[in-house]
């Protein structure tokens, strides 16, 4: 599982105008069951990514398809872990 931690690197006026482009990427990633969950920092230096992939070469490869990194809006972390202890409803997401 990894934590991709997103920040942005330009104005948040530049970044709202990509955010049609990106929500539709997030999409595309929650409806291959990759994306678990997403949302924006606070105070809104930029987002984070909960994804189930199987190898940090697959977040990167998805990572190049976010109109985000595509206009250069922000610059990515990404952060593998592996749940050891978690809440059952998120048991769902481990053994899949």
């Amino acid at each position: 599982m990894f934590i991709i931690s997103l920040t942005y690197k330009v104005t948040i006026e530049n970044v709202e105008r990509h955010i049609p482009e990106h929500n539709s990427f997030l999409q595309k990633y929650y409806d291959s069951g990759l994306f678990i969950a997403s949302g924006r920092k606070e105070p809104r230096t930029g987002g984070v990514i909960i994804c189930k992939a199987s190898s940090k070469n697959e977040v990167e490869r998805i990572i190049k398809e976010d109109p985000f990194h595509i206009q250069q809006v922000a610059d990515y972390d990404i952060i593998e872990f592996i749940p050891t202890k978690y809440n059952e409803d998120f048991k769902i997401f481990i053994e899949n």
